[in-house]
């Protein structure tokens, strides 16, 4: 066990399926999932109670799927989150962390159906959740599934690990002087509309008093950080 006091208990991480497929953004990367899995031990090892929602990107991006039928396009999305969920657990159990997949479609066979009394069992019990198949509904992104599944476990902050290292008010990557924000509340996210998370996410959290931290994930070294609470990319509360 760490010696190092965690500032977080239980936390929701949101991780998007590019970040499993490494450079190349598509498919799977087994040496950055081994990597995401020892990270994910020695949050556990800190005491912190975790749980996953994955994205499915790096699979499938239903709103580029031309003349395709919106509720099919999403429901092939949820598919591929729970592709990757099912490769995360793999890496997870190659590195020793007890772990379950639960899922918003039933899939009995290889995940269990999302209960939250169950999952909470879960999370006392220091076994990692990987929820799959977002929300189980569609026109709802992946980015709403972490924030309510954050609200029904009770998690206290959500971390967005994302390729930048926090919040702009424009695309850094194409405006140099995008401004930056250390620190931000919901309300100003929501009137300026940045791009963060989209706003039922945002809402969810507000409302349910859930905290977001925003940083980058290109060294995974900096979920630690953030749970050690150093001062490390945006917050919005």
């Amino acid at each position: 066990m760490s010696n190092v006091k965690p500032s977080y208990k239980r936390v929701l991480l949101k991780l998007s399926g590019e970040a499993l497929a490494g450079e190349r953004k598509i498919g799977l990367n087994a040496e950055v999932m081994a990597e995401i899995a020892q990270v994910v031990k020695r949050i556990r090892e800190m005491g912190v109670e975790l749980g996953i929602v994955v994205g499915g990107g790096n699979f499938w991006r239903g709103r580029s799927s031309g003349n395709m039928d919106r509720v099919t396009a999403d429901h092939i999305g949820m598919l591929a989150t729970t592709m990757n969920a099912l490769a995360l657990a793999d890496a997870l159990d190659q590195a020793g962390v007890e772990n379950r997949v639960m899922s918003a479609l039933e899939m009995r066979q290889i995940a269990e159906t999302f209960i939250r009394k169950r999952a909470l069992r879960h999370l006392e019990k220091g076994r990692v959740i990987i929820f799959a198949g977002g929300t189980g509904c569609p026109y709802f992104s992946t980015d709403t599934a972490a924030a309510l599944r954050a609200a029904e476990i009770g998690a206290e902050v959500v971390f967005k690990a994302t390729n930048v290292d926090g919040v702009y008010d424009s695309d850094p990557n194409e405006n140099p002087d995008a401004r930056y924000y250390s620190r931000i509340s919901f309300e100003e996210m929501l009137i300026k509309e940045l791009k963060v998370m989209d706003g039922a996410a945002t809402v969810l959290c507000r409302d349910n008093n859930i905290k977001i931290a925003v940083f980058n994930m290109d060294n995974y070294e900096n979920i630690i950080r953030v749970i050690r609470g150093e001062e490390l990319g945006t917050v919005i509360s």
